[in-house]
């Protein structure tokens, strides 16, 4: 089973950038895709990027394209989302998550970073 572990976010100013890291340990040679979602107060969870370990270009929400990055270390089973040019409504619990590809089923999920951004 693998577990998911975010860091990175906190507080930051408008136009500001952050990096998000999600670390992954446990059995996980199956999940093969690995995203950032993210939920913003009364708002539902959406997906923000994703990237398929194995090759592949990432996936991007239209409202982050060209703000942020999602990268990863081979080595260390880390997945990053750079965030550049942070506006307002970026505010939101980030959360990562990893799935098979093919699938639509987001099976592993981790706990949350909140990113805050002030105007």
């Amino acid at each position: 089973q693998v577990q998911l572990v975010e860091s990175g976010g906190g507080p930051v100013q408008a136009g500001g950038s952050l990096r998000l890291s999600c670390a992954a340990s446990g059995r996980s040679y199956r999940l093969n895709v690995m995203g950032w979602f993210r939920q913003a107060p009364g708002k539902e969870r959406e997906f923000v990027a994703a990237l398929r370990l194995n090759g592949g270009g990432p996936e991007y929400a239209d409202s982050v394209k060209g703000r942020f990055t999602i990268s990863r270390h081979d080595t260390r089973n880390t997945v990053y989302l750079q965030m550049s040019s942070l506006q307002a409504e970026d505010t939101a619990v980030y959360y990562c998550a990893a799935k098979s590809l093919g699938s639509s089923d987001w099976r592993a999920w981790g706990q949350g970073t909140q990113v805050t951004v002030s105007s």
